[in-house]
């Protein structure tokens, strides 16, 4: 009866009145808490309930004032019987989390310093069955909107929360599952995967739920913690998890941040910033979160890379990997040049995936790996998975590497593509123009790719190849970014396009002299791609109708575009045709299609001789 009255006190309309209320609440919730009872207070579960219900009950009252005094007592509960609150900590967890973005910044902070302390300290000694309310507390600070400062102290707490996971990783697995086998309808986490992993599950799926925060500082943390985890205690998931891992965490990612940042506003919001001097290429939602699609895509794009080997073992493995590859073309032929070039960045990490066998550390992260014994049992162990047979095994690989393939070609070609030029005329100066950085990405990404695809590489597909290096090499330069990347008359050497375009053709070339004589057929194919190399340095190619300036004719930075130096290229180029011809002229498809006639007809003396003297005049 005392208690149902100083909770109705605590809602009084007068201030004074509620304050004596909620002072009578606290008190005797400390005081009990305190008491000597016969049986020890942390073993009777039904008398803990009857002493902190009516604390809980306080964050039901919207006054701050009684809030702040509801928090104070949490924080002296802590303090003084931390360690008597065995069954308790549902309800003190509660408490603290029981805060919304109404409340003041002061409530805030005196909620955030108990759960500070509960993680700090008393961690270790909260029922296993209960540390998911700890996860989920976490990451109510860390979306709370109020104080930046907290919501990125919170996500280091949910960092410190998966350490405390992977130390104590055997006792919470044995207690959970123990808990589990006693209580079949309990509280405990699990369902479709065993408790320990979904534990791990609550605790990825916040962290994902933080990655599309408003703010940017708390999606860069928050993803960076998310892929740190993942990357650092991923391999004590078994493999059943990993599947929930991919389709509930990493791709509901990768669709939400697209979503967001497709609608993000690129006007500069002065409100937003104040004073605060930001860096241009952050001072818009749209660029924003433009970093924040990077960050993203790349973990992704590291986890498929660092775990593939339980990965592979999932059913649907296959369509995973086509929705990842079809999120890296639509991120690479976005106009956004962060974006677009990072989704290359991470086509190419994907492409190293059967590579060395064992886990690659990449260049942010540490991995962490469990011992041996823990390994064996969890996600690294495939030997429960059934059995396929090599040939299954090569099917597969080589119709997950065609479908990559086909994605280059989807980039390369929509990349290349020159602009629009409507009524025949010179397209605008603000059309969008891929970067060389971009396209030397994009020819790089070549090389190993074909070491996947060259048993089923066809004459077709040196066409489609053909086409996209003649279009990239094509694409000129901006005129503000051509003083660092066309070599001054005294050093002229290749860009690192026409370098690519050259590696890329070696690898081919090498590729055809040591395979069967299917793939030696393509041999007119690449001669005719290294001969209009040639003629690149006698006639300049254009890139659609957009107007460029021709190497040699430009006096600073003051036109729109500028057009590439071939002839260093050209000549390389040449070397390539003479050293290929020697080795290949008397194969019979060189010598049926001509190729020696194609050479003399290409190389004319009175024209190259005509050419070099403009150029070096």
């Amino acid at each position: 009866m005392q208690r149902i009255f100083s909770i109705h006190v605590c809602q009084h309309p007068h201030q004074g009145m509620r304050c004596w209320g909620a002072e009578a609440v606290t008190t005797m919730v400390k005081a009990a808490l305190s008491h000597k009872y016969d049986t020890e207070l942390h073993q009777n579960v039904k008398l803990q309930s009857m002493i902190l219900g009516p604390l809980q009950e306080l964050s039901y009252i919207p006054q701050a004032d009684i809030r702040q005094r509801q928090l104070e007592c949490v924080l002296q509960v802590l303090h003084n019987n931390g360690d008597k609150l065995v069954h308790g900590w549902p309800l003190i967890l509660g408490v603290i989390g029981a805060l919304n973005n109404d409340q003041g910044e002061k409530l805030i902070q005196t909620a955030f310093q108990s759960l500070q302390l509960v993680v700090t300290d008393y961690l270790p000694i909260i029922p296993c069955v209960y540390l998911q309310n700890c996860v989920e507390v976490a990451a109510k600070f860390g979306l709370q909107n109020r104080e930046l400062n907290i919501s990125l102290t919170a996500i280091g707490l949910l960092w410190n929360i998966s350490d405390f996971f992977y130390q104590n990783r055997q006792r919470i697995e044995s207690e959970l599952a123990a808990a589990q086998s006693r209580e079949p309808g309990s509280d405990v986490p699990g369902g479709e995967v065993p408790p320990f992993d979904a534990l791990w599950m609550s605790l990825y799926v916040k962290q994902g739920e933080l990655c599309v925060d408003q703010r940017p500082a708390v999606r860069k943390s928050a993803g960076q913690t998310l892929f740190s985890t993942i990357s650092a205690h991923g391999g004590l998931l078994q493999t059943n998890t990993w599947k929930k891992v991919v389709w509930q965490v990493l791709f509901p990612l990768l669709e939400n941040v697209q979503k967001l940042s497709s609608t993000a506003s690129n006007v500069k919001d002065e409100a937003a910033t104040g004073n605060i001097l930001i860096h241009h290429s952050r001072d818009t939602a749209e660029k924003q979160w433009a970093e924040t699609c990077v960050l993203s895509l790349a973990g992704v794009a590291r986890t498929f890379n660092a775990k593939r080997k339980v990965l592979q073992t999932i059913g649907d493995f296959p369509r995973a990997w086509s929705l990842l590859l079809e999120y890296i073309e639509t991120n690479a032929m976005c106009n956004n040049a962060e974006v677009s070039l990072a989704a290359l960045k991470s086509f190419q990490e994907i492409l190293q995936m059967s590579g060395d066998p064992k886990d690659k550390s990449d260049d942010l992260l540490t991995l962490m790996k469990p011992p041996s014994e823990v390994v064996m049992s969890r996600s690294e162990d495939t030997s429960k998975a059934l059995p396929r047979s090599s040939s299954e095994d090569s099917d597969l690989d080589l119709a997950l590497w065609t479908a990559a393939w086909k994605v280059w070609l989807n980039i390369g070609t929509s990349a290349t593509k020159p602009p629009p030029s409507p009524g025949g005329k010179a397209p605008d100066r603000g059309v969008y123009v891929p970067s060389q950085a971009f396209l030397t990405a994009l020819i790089q990404t070549f090389p190993p790719l074909f070491e996947h695809i060259k048993t089923r590489f066809v004459a077709a597909d040196l066409q489609k190849l053909s086409s996209v290096l003649k279009t990239a090499l094509c694409v000129p330069v901006h005129g503000d970014a051509s003083p660092f990347i066309i070599p001054s008359f005294p050093d002229v050497t290749t860009t690192p396009l026409q370098e690519a375009s050259l590696a890329a053709m070696e690898v081919l070339i090498k590729a055809v002299q040591s395979g069967p004589e299917s793939m030696q057929s393509m041999y007119p194919d690449i001669f005719d791609q290294l001969l209009t190399f040639v003629e690149f340095g006698v006639r300049v190619p254009k890139f659609g109708q957009l107007e460029a300036k021709a190497f040699g004719a430009v006096k600073g930075p003051q036109v729109d575009w500028v057009t590439m130096n071939f002839v260093p290229f050209a000549e390389k180029s040449v070397e390539m045709v003479v050293n290929l011809y020697g080795v290949s002229a008397k194969h019979p498809v060189v010598v049926q299609a001509h190729v020696l006639q194609k050479i003399i007809q290409v190389c004319k003396p009175e024209e190259v001789k005509e050419k070099h003297h403009k150029i070096y005049r």
